[in-house]
């Protein structure tokens, strides 16, 4: 059994998947399995993981009946995987080569360590880095920094505790968007910390799922997730700082600015919704 699963999820990415796979296959941390999960797109994505595959044993490829999008292509992913901890790796990012490494040096007892990211467009890049050493101190830079430093790739987790928490949380729902800030409330009161060590770099592609045009289904996602907190057991204190987050992601969508007019009306809609479910 491998320590570590990385899970790549892979959809219309030819132009990127090389590059994924590489920055896995020679991680200097050689204990890993790596699971493309072919997500029945039209290109040549799977044939080049298959190729690397016949050089490296450690590959394997899941094949989706249909399209599930990102996150139940994730979580078939994980179903298959054979790993004490996952890690998420999206085809058209990469990964430092020394992180698999450093997050096992620093997991510990951890459930879940976060590290930093950077975010890369064609004309510069950001570094989103925060460290804390439990969920309290997480919630007071989220007040503080006004964003959400971290989403569900640049982290390693259990896999047990992923199977328990999140995947029966989800299994209902199918979720495109926004999936991240909720898995981030089911950590809370878990042993969870993060590290000031840049080990994923987020390539920011016209082509992604996350580009503009999906704002339909985020928004969508949104109303979703406000249904699963309202019926969870996370307690009303937390679903005070969820509220924060998910408002976070929705102005998200807001200050795309050639969205504005559109979906003005719908994200305040959300926001009121959200307040008088909650009972907050």
């Amino acid at each position: 059994m491998s320590k570590i699963s990385i899970i790549v999820p892979t959809y219309n990415v030819e132009k990127y998947i090389a590059r994924a796979l590489e920055s896995c296959i020679n991680q200097t941390f050689k204990d890993i399995e790596i699971i493309v999960v072919d997500d029945c797109g039209n290109d040549k994505s799977i044939e080049i993981a298959k190729e690397y595959a016949k050089k490296d044993t450690r590959i394997k490829i899941i094949h989706n009946k249909t399209n599930l999008g990102t996150f139940a292509a994730r979580n078939n992913g994980v179903k298959h995987s054979n790993s004490e901890y996952l890690m998420f790796l999206d085809p058209d990012d990469y990964l430092e080569l020394d992180i698999c490494k450093i997050a096992m040096e620093n997991i510990n007892e951890y459930v879940l360590l976060s590290f930093s990211y950077v975010k890369i467009n064609k004309n510069n890049y950001e570094i989103f880095s925060a460290k804390w050493k439990n969920w309290q101190e997480y919630l007071k830079i989220i007040k503080k920094k006004q964003f959400t430093p971290w989403n569900l790739c640049n982290l390693i987790v259990k896999k047990d505790f992923y199977l328990k928490q999140i995947l029966l949380s989800f299994q209902n729902y199918n979720l495109i968007f926004a999936e991240d800030l909720f898995v981030f409330a089911l950590l809370i009161n878990e042993k969870i910390k993060s590290i000031e060590y840049v080990g994923y770099y987020y390539i920011v592609n016209d082509n992604s799922i996350t580009n503009l045009d999906k704002v339909d289904e985020k928004l969508a996602d949104c109303e979703k997730i406000l249904k699963l907190i309202r019926n969870s057991k996370i307690n009303l204190n937390v679903k005070k700082y969820y509220l924060y987050f998910l408002n976070i992601e929705i102005l998200d969508c807001k200050y795309r600015l050639h969205f504005i007019n559109k979906y003005y009306y719908k994200i305040i809609k959300i926001g009121f919704h959200m307040k008088k479910k909650l009972k907050l």
